[in-house]
């Protein structure tokens, strides 16, 4: 059958599918190599940027003090960190790759525009392991589009890819959604970085369950892995479980798309978090908060009607980043609970046995503390303290999805794999490719390392090919 799409007049050396913190280092290497880019975003320009504009930080290796990182975090630690958020689900080698590489990273992003401010308060100890961006992603991402535009790279918004066009292992090209319809763009190499499924909520009710469509989507609406599906219906190699994904507890009063990272709340080391039914589930002292925050998704997500409540008191209200929406506040915990749509009666109860079974010890809000309950199921086995000092506070939390585990394969050059080999002119960079190195579990920042580490590989390789 004839093909009737437009085709573009000219082939591009790399066209880099995405627009985020991935797609963003691929098209300055690749540019930076004297490689004529095309960046394909499929959001609207004020929208460009993808999850990355919602983030704050990148985790970095370091074997002493720089920039804003204080003391040292080398490989070792960094790798026994992430082993322990992912259970030891992760590939060792590429792991280790993303690790040592981060450690060049801080000076190259510094040298294409992206600024770094110390820690914030209320971060529990990230100077040491992660670099803040001044300004937040936003201004990270508009950086790497001025430098991307001083290079020459030739950027698209709201022209979202509907497939990848391959022909005997090799990439020829990508199909475009126009305003009226469809067009191939040609190229002699190809790096994908359009992130994962997680805007699609049918992709993630089959994944998940109808349970699926009660998440809150924290990242951006423009994700919904299209680019992602077509490549694997073509044969490329998947890894990564789709019901894996970094999801973090969020504000119950969020958007439905596009939160970000201010709806995040920071208090559940210090709170007591109930179910729907008033019970407490798990152990909310289990670790420092950059290393657990992100299991709380997956454990809300298994609570009845995929909600769950953090309740504190006075004396630990300032302990954490400051939400976004305030709390529900009450003198009694009875009272608390009736405003949270709660059986007031069995949240006192609850926070009663909780209380009981507290016991004395120092008190360190920045570190494990190793102030524990005794005899109750489960415990908290860090920074527990009685909720007795009122007002009493309450926060409603959802399952907010960041982004999907299940991604391309790639080996260490960033080149995508597929049943008949390494395609020949495929690379793959960020979200899409995470769950190499992410197979469950969240470190905080390491998806922004993950992007800028492979994309830099993933540029660098497809201009090297395309010359």
């Amino acid at each position: 059958m004839k093909d009737t799409r437009n085709r573009a007049k000219h082939i591009w050396d790399v066209i880099v599918v995405g627009g985020g913190n991935a797609a963003l280092c691929a098209a300055i290497s690749a540019a930076e190599r004297g490689a004529r880019v095309l960046l394909l975003e499929g959001a609207p320009k004020p929208y460009r940027g993808g999850n990355s504009r919602h983030t704050r930080n990148f985790r970095c290796m370091h074997r002493a003090p720089r920039s804003v990182l204080t003391e040292t975090y080398e490989e070792d630690e960094y790798f026994d960190d992430l082993m322990r958020v992912t259970g030891g689900n992760t590939d060792e080698k590429l792991a280790r790759l993303v690790i040592r590489s981060s450690e060049e990273c801080l000076e190259w992003m510094t040298a294409r525009g992206v600024r770094f401010q110390p820690s914030l308060s209320g971060t529990l100890s990230l100077s040491r392991t992660n670099a803040f961006f001044l300004g937040g992603g936003k201004a990270l991402v508009n950086a790497y589009y001025n430098k991307a535009e001083d290079l020459g790279v030739t950027i698209a918004y709201e022209t979202p890819v509907t497939d990848v066009l391959i022909n005997d292992n090799r990439f020829v090209g990508v199909v475009v959604q126009g305003a009226n319809s469809e067009r191939v763009i040609e190229g002699r190499a190809c790096v994908i970085a359009s992130g994962g499924f997680q805007a699609d909520l049918d992709w993630l009710a089959r994944a998940w369950g109808p349970a699926a469509r009660n998440f809150l989507i924290r990242g951006t609406p423009y994700n919904r892995g299209i680019v992602l599906k077509a490549m694997l219906d073509q044969g490329a190699a998947s890894v990564g479980d789709p019901t894996q994904c970094h999801a973090v507890a969020i504000d119950g009063r969020a958007p439905k798309f596009d939160g970000g990272i201010v709806t995040r709340l920071d208090c559940v080391p210090f709170s007591v978090v109930v179910n729907r039914d008033g019970a407490r589930f798990y152990d909310e002292g289990e670790d420092v908060w950059p290393k657990r925050y992100a299991i709380w998704g997956r454990l809300v997500a298994a609570q009845p009607d995929q909600v769950a409540y953090a309740i504190i008191d006075s004396k630990s209200l300032d302990l954490f980043m400051p939400s976004v929406f305030p709390p529900e506040k009450a003198d009694t915990i009875e009272e608390l609970g009736d405003r949270l749509g709660l059986s007031g009666a069995k949240l006192s109860q609850t926070i009663a046995v909780f209380n009981a079974a507290c016991r004395p010890g120092a008190f360190s809000p920045t570190e494990l503390d190793g102030l524990a309950t005794d005899g109750i199921d489960p415990p908290k086995t860090n920074w527990a303290r009685p909720i007795a000092d009122p007002p009493f506070y309450g926060y409603s939390l959802r399952p907010g999805v960041t982004f999907t585990y299940l991604g391309l394969k790639v080996d260490a050059s960033a080149r995508v794999e597929s049943a008949a080999g390494a395609y020949e002119n495929i690379w793959a960079a960020g979200e899409t490719m995470a769950g190499s190195i992410l197979g469950q579990g969240y470190l905080a920042g390491f998806g922004m390392t993950i992007g800028t580490v492979f994309g830099r590989i993933a540029g660098r390789e497809a201009a090297a090919h395309a010359a």
